[in-house]
């Protein structure tokens, strides 16, 4: 079995690339999802997040927390020491009970950050230029330039990931570009 990381920057088009991957029959572990999960599903993750940030009562307010976050290196910090322990488990056990699968892919956006290089065999980076990642970003998410900005400050620069990648896929000549570059990796594994 081989274990394939998936990462790039916000807006990039990792899910482009994992959607297309579900279609074709692979097991895609999405680190995002699990992080989704730890704040909605798993009581000590919740209630470690409602009493760092002062939440309150009820769910939590994803938009909210991604303000405080995105503005708060240390706030930023603190939810990923929370909610990492959780994702990083599920990870590993999705990769135990999978073990009969020819490759797993982990979409974990953060790989190289959250130092999760050790969980793969290889890592892709689904590469876009930064003024290409800032229009889809305001545009998918109706955000201002500053923000996006802001967002994207937060993460490792496309830049560094590409050169760190084992395989990269280019994102910015269409769609149909991106996915013969998917088929031509994935014929060569």
């Amino acid at each position: 079995m081989e274990v394939i990381g998936i990462t790039g920057s916000i807006a990039t088009g990792k899910s482009t690339v994992t959607n297309y991957l579900k279609s074709e029959g692979y097991l895609v572990v999405d680190s995002d999802k699990l992080a989704y999960d730890a704040l909605t599903i798993d009581y000590n993750c919740i209630k470690l997040t409602k009493e760092r940030f002062n939440l309150g009562n009820g769910s939590i307010d994803r938009k909210a927390l991604g303000h405080i976050i995105f503005n708060d290196k240390q706030a930023k910090l603190d939810l990923e020491e929370i909610i990492h322990p959780y994702v990083i488990n599920e990870i590993k056990k999705q990769i135990e009970n999978n073990q009969d699968e020819k490759i797993i892919f982990l979409d974990i956006p953060l790989l190289f950050e959250s130092k999760l290089e050790y969980l793969c065999d290889k890592i892709i980076v689904v590469y876009l230029n930064e003024q290409e990642e800032i229009k889809r970003l305001m545009k998918r998410d109706n955000i201002d330039e500053t923000y996006a900005k802001t967002i994207i400050s937060n993460q490792m620069s496309i830049e560094e990931k590409k050169i760190r990648a084992d395989i990269v896929l280019d994102n910015s000549q269409g769609i149909e570009y991106l996915y013969d570059q998917i088929e031509k990796l994935l014929k060569g594994s």
